[in-house]
Order: structure tokens, then C-alpha cells, then sequence
């Protein structure tokens, strides 16, 4: 570790050219750009986060949020939540009441039970990627990483699109063959995150767009307006009607309908699974307008949950660039690119000299090294002992700064590992439309799997003569779907553990 600290002009932002003073403005948060506030002296302020949820309108995530999450999970919030680094929903309370769902009714007849037993009813989640660059950066793969969370704790399908006709229109200079090289290489590193190509579709929209994804896109299209379009997202009379079309292509992917090959044909049955999209709160604005298109089509409203930004290098109020290379960590980079650049651009909450940081302490809210460890250290008890430390003046922003550098470069090493299995073959694999294989709730069935059961008892139906149950038949009925899908997962398990076993001899 670093004993000395360093100075804190090798620490401020990296916008060299001084010539100028940035005026006064306030936070501007698209879906194209993020930058935080700037006060009359020329700072640059931290995004201010609870004034999004006021301006988009979303809710906060609170304790009583997470409580209910893991008593319905039965899983941990993840540290993003925990942390208010995930911190703002739309109708996350939906996706729990659907995973958990049990509904009561007073009869007792087979129609009854049968809508008593519509539970674990199934939504999927859906996220996405803007390929620009042919390698994504840490900031990128946070999504993905808490996306690969949350479909190992729903176990549902992931839905993820490769805006490339977006990353085009929205592009002076980029070619259509371009953007689709992107596509690939960043199917690539989604993959390598880690997720399940049994439960995973992803697709470029250069690719998959037509079918019932274009009819979906067309519905979707014919309720926008040219006005509504420019209010939302601030067009003008010399952009593209490509640009302006797009919302359309990336809202169509939040109906299931779009995906028949995953959940069916049946339109009238399909409209009504939801989906859950993770994204960073620069992204809401499309889906509040798809959230208003749903309504009127009479499709299930996507939910949403929001990051905020991992900063970028220069500090608070910035978000990494794909297209500058020292604003960020790059998946590429090499564990000494890691390090330099860590200790030579990362924005410090340090004093001026280490006898000062000593006696006053430093800032860890606005030291990036620090923010880094909110992301990626998993121990709530860890990270609290390094705030505490470094605020005090006990750590040191070379110490700091040598714990991120620790922790950056075994992320990335571990990351360029399993991207250095990801073949195209793998790839394929991935973007293959073909049906995907999922449980939910594992205490329950899902719903769209029971298939309803007439018992019999020594010759007779269960049946009164009035139609009706007894509620000791209703129960014995419930218990063997539950004991039909306990066989069910026992079954799947043993051919997994006899296909290992087969590997293993081979090998």
C-alpha cells in the first residue's frame, strides 16, 4: 500500500483545457447523455438522484422495499439495493405480488380451484445494451451483473436486445456493418457475465426485428405522435425520423407478445405476462412512454428498477464513456492499465498534504476509489470500516486507492477469463430464437404448467354431485401438482449430475 498521499491537483476532473469556465446549468439526465449540475463557480456537483425520482416521477426503494423483497424471495437484497445503488422502481411491488401470488376464492367447485392454483404466475426480465464501442467497460456490466442476480433469484427468463439500429441512427459518422460487429463482440462480454443459455435470449434489432416483434413495434408506433416524441426526448426539425421512430422498436421489447417463440403464440394469453427492466435512470423516459402504449393496447405495463451511474474517473457528476478511454475501466485493460489509471485520473476526497488529511480527514462520498468499493466489495462490514477510516484520516487516498486497484484487477481478470471461452458458437447459441426453459417460484408450479386433474377415488370422481369439493379434495389436489413438479425438478437434476458424470469419465 501507498504511505504518502497524493497531491489533489493529480486528482481533479480530467477536463485539461481551462480556457474556458463551464457556466451554470442544471443536471441534465437523457437517455444520450448525463452530466450533473454546474454552480456559478464552475463545479461540477454530484447527480442529484432524489430530484430524478421527483422529475421522472418513480418511487424510492425503502426498507420496507427490501423487507418485503426478502421475505418473498427468501434471498438477501443484493448490495446494489442495500445500498441505494438500485434505488428507484415502478411497480417492483407488481413483480412481487405476481412471484408470490395466492389468491382465495369462496367456492369450492373446479373452477375455483383452478383459479386458486394461478400462482408463481411467470413475467422475464428484460434489459439491454447500446453497442458503441467493441469492448464495454465496468460501468456496463453492473446492470448485467445485478440483471444475472436477479434471474438466479426469480428464475425466469432474460430478455436482452443490442440497440445497434439505435447506435447508428443516433451516430453521424458510424456504418450500419459497424454497429453490427459491436453487436457481436458485446454478446461476447454479456455472456461472459455469467448467465444461463437455457434461460437467455439475446438479439440484435438488425437481426430479429419483423414477425410479432414488428407488429408489436407498428401497434406501439401508431399511438406516438410526432409531438409527444419531441416533448419527451427534445427532437427538433432536423432529427431524423429514425431517431424519432426508435422509441417504438425499444418499447415493443417489453411485451411478451413479441417473443412467441419464448411464451407462446397465443396472443390473448401472452399480453398479460409483465416484464422487469434493470436499467440505469437515464433510460425511464422511453419506458414511461411504453408504460402509456401498454394501457391503450391492453398489455401488462413493464416494471422498472433503476441504477444510478457508476462515476467516472474524473469524479462526481460524470459517467464513463465508451469513447474516452481514460474516463473509465475497460474490460480490456490490463491489471498495470488498471492501476495507472486509477492513481493518476480518479477524482480524490483527499486533503492537500497527509498532515492535513491526517488531522481533518477526507470525503469519502466524493472520492471515485471509494465509490468504486460501493459497487464491487461485497462486505457491508468492510466497506463501512473503510469509510470510517478514510473519513477520519487513518486511510490514506494512496491506501484507498491501492484497495480499489486490488479489487478492479481481480473483477477484470476474472471477467477476461470466461470472455476468453465465449466462442461464436456460444454466441449463436445465445441469439438462436428458440423456446426457453424456466421455473419461478420454486415452491409453486408455475401456472402456465398446471394442467388441470380430475382425481378419482376407488372408480368415483372426486366430484360431489353438485360439481362442488370438499376442501380435503382441494388439498390433496394442490399437494400432487406441488409432489408432480418436486418429481419434475429431482428428475432434472439427475440427468444434470448424470451428464457431469459422463464429462468427468471422458475427461
Amino acid at each position: 500500500m501507498a504511505d504518502v498521499q497524493e497531491p489533489v491537483a493529480e486528482q481533479a476532473p480530467a477536463a485539461e483545457d481551462t480556457s474556458a469556465t463551464p457556466q451554470a446549468s442544471k443536471q441534465d439526465i437523457n437517455p444520450w447523455s448525463v452530466s450533473g449540475e454546474v454552480d456559478q463557480d464552475g463545479k461540477v456537483k454530484a447527480i442529484d438522484y432524489g430530484r430524478l425520482t421527483t422529475d421522472f416521477g418513480t418511487t424510492l426503494i425503502n426498507d420496507a422495499l427490501l423487507e418485503r423483497f426478502e421475505k418473498v424471495t427468501g434471498h438477501k437484497p443484493h448490495r446494489f439495493m442495500r445500498r441505494q445503488i438500485v434505488f428507484s422502481h415502478r411497480d417492483l411491488t407488481a413483480i412481487l405480488d405476481r412471484y408470490e401470488k395466492v389468491r382465495f376464492y369462496r367456492g369450492h367447485d373446479m373452477e375455483s380451484l383452478r383459479l386458486m392454483l394461478q400462482q408463481n404466475e411467470p413475467f422475464f426480465l428484460y434489459t439491454g445494451r447500446g453497442p458503441s464501442s467493441d469492448s464495454m467497460h465496468i460501468g456496463h456490466t453492473q446492470v448485467f451483473d445485478f440483471v444475472k442476480w436477479l434471474q438466479d433469484v426469480f428464475d425466469v427468463p432474460l430478455i436482452v436486445m443490442l440497440t445497434d439500429d439505435e447506435k447508428y441512427l443516433f451516430s453521424e459518422k458510424r456504418t450500419v456493418e459497424e454497429v453490427m460487429g459491436y453487436s457481436r463482440t458485446n454478446a461476447m462480454d454479456i455472456i461472459a457475465i455469467g448467465f444461463d443459455p437455457k434461460k437467455t435470449f439475446i438479439f440484435s434489432d438488425f437481426e430479429y426485428v419483423g414477425g410479432a416483434f414488428y407488429r408489436n413495434i407498428v401497434r406501439f408506433a401508431k399511438r406516438v405522435t410526432y409531438n409527444q416524441a419531441k416533448a419527451i426526448f427534445g427532437f427538433d426539425g432536423s432529427s431524423n425520423i429514425g431517431k424519432i421512430h426508435f422509441a417504438s422498436i425499444q418499447g415493443a421489447t417489453s411485451f411478451a407478445t413479441s417473443f412467441p417463440h419464448i411464451f407462446g403464440e397465443d396472443e390473448s394469453r401472452t399480453r398479460s405476462i409483465p416484464c422487469l427492466i434493470p436499467c440505469a435512470i437515464d433510460q425511464d423516459p422511453y419506458f414511461r412512454l411504453t408504460r402509456d402504449c401498454a394501457t391503450g393496447l391492453h398489455y401488462a405495463k413493464p416494471s422498472l428498477i433503476h441504477m444510478r451511474f457508476l462515476d467516472a474517473l474524473q469524479g462526481p457528476g460524470s459517467k464513463m464513456s465508451a469513447s474516452d478511454e481514460t474516463s473509465a475501466i475497460f474490460l480490456k485493460d490490463t491489471a498495470n492499465q488498471i492501476k495507472n489509471k486509477i492513481n493518476k485520473y480518479a477524482f480524490s476526497g483527499g486533503r492537500e498534504t497527509v498532515e492535513e488529511h491526517r488531522e481533518k480527514g477526507g470525503n469519502a462520498d466524493v472520492d471515485v476509489a471509494y465509490q468504486y468499493l460501493q459497487f464491487f466489495l461485497e462486505s457491508d462490514e468492510e466497506l463501512a470500516q473503510i469509510k470510517s477510516d478514510y473519513n477520519s484520516g487513518k486511510l490514506l487516498t494512496g491506501e484507498l486507492k491501492a484497495i480499489c486497484i486490488k479489487h478492479m484487477q481481480a473483477y477484470v481478470a476474472g471477467f477476461q477469463d470466461r470472455r476468453g471461452k465465449v466462442t461464436d458458437e456460444t454466441v449463436n447459441e445465445f441469439m438462436a430464437p428458440r423456446p426457453l426453459e424456466w421455473s419461478g417460484n420454486p415452491k409453486i408450479p408455475r401456472t402456465d404448467l398446471v394442467v388441470p386433474v380430475t382425481l378419482k377415488t376407488d372408480g368415483a370422481s372426486t366430484e360431489s354431485g353438485d360439481g362442488k369439493m370438499s376442501k380435503s379434495q382441494q388439498k390433496k389436489l394442490l399437494k400432487e401438482q406441488q409432489i408432480a413438479q418436486k418429481k419434475a425438478d429431482k428428475a432434472k437434476e439427475k440427468e444434470k449430475a448424470a451428464a457431469s458424470a459422463q464429462t468427468a469419465g471422458e475427461q
